[in-house]
């Protein structure tokens, strides 16, 4: 959540060393700067990716974050970086994913020659923004389309079983190699769900009725004058009070699953 970058260097017998935090060349740990706490989702949730992304010959950091941005920490050699990133543009205006928690995976997916940026997302699915450059030019980037497109949510507080899943949940995150070995591109897709059953010894019915009677007392809850303070008060107790509740006739697992996508 910090949002610092720490690098575990490795040793020559296979081990490696304690975790330490990746400084600029200033000496100071690498953060994505903000003017205010307002703007503190820019530099939490931080996920660096190590690439040579102007072709210089030296590690860049390309990282997202918890807003769905991304920044490039330039590389100076060394495992050095410069201490302000800039941010990564794209038609003009700062490269967003669609939702938040960008999660940058360099690699020229589309076989041009030139590195483009694949991404998760809390939205699901994956996401592709082209580099329209060609190889050995300094990147220019298209906003994000949909690579993968994400899969229907399943309503909240309804059964959810591993036999039911059809595809991935959100919060992905998104890993791209040839996994078959035939010489193409291949996703490996990780995400978020929570599998939902009726509590034990409860029906399917007795579930569903006890389900919904919650629902419409949690919306109720849930409808106060934010202004009103004692209201507000009482309905932040009931809303935890529902919650606990719930645990009565609901059990969860809250998991991941690992999807692969075969190029063809």
């Amino acid at each position: 959540m910090a949002g610092l970058f720490q690098v575990l260097k490795g040793s020559a017998d296979g081990t490696f060393k304690k975790a330490a935090e990746l400084k600029g060349t200033d000496g100071e740990p690498l953060i994505i700067p903000i003017k205010d706490e307002k703007e503190q989702v820019q530099n939490i949730c931080t996920r660096p990716t190590a690439v040579d992304w102007d072709g210089d010959g030296k590690l860049d950091l390309v990282v997202g974050n918890f807003a769905g941005s991304f920044y490039l920490f330039h590389g100076e050699g060394k495992g050095q970086f410069a201490p302000k990133p800039e941010v990564l543009m794209a038609d003009a205006g700062p490269l967003q994913i669609k939702g938040v928690h960008s999660d940058p995976f360099v690699v020229d997916i589309d076989g041009d020659g030139d590195l483009d940026i694949v991404s998760g997302s809390s939205n699901g699915g994956v996401q592709w923004a082209e580099n329209t450059a060609g190889k050995g030019k300094k990147p220019e980037l298209k906003q994000f389309v949909a690579l993968i497109a994400p899969s229907a949510d399943v309503p909240y507080g309804q059964p959810v079983q591993e036999d039911n899943i059809k595809g991935p949940s959100n919060s992905t995150r998104v890993w791209v190699d040839d996994v078959n070995g035939d010489g193409k591109l291949d996703i490996l897709l990780g995400d978020n769900v929570t599998l939902v059953s009726p509590a034990k010894g409860l029906s399917l019915a007795e579930f569903k009725k006890k389900s919904d009677e919650w629902q419409k007392e949690f919306e109720q809850a849930t409808r106060i004058n934010a202004a009103d303070k004692e209201a507000a008060e009482k309905a932040s107790k009931r809303i935890n009070e529902l919650y606990a509740a719930r645990q009565k006739f609901v059990s969860e697992d809250r998991t991941g699953f690992i999807w692969l996508y075969l190029a063809r």
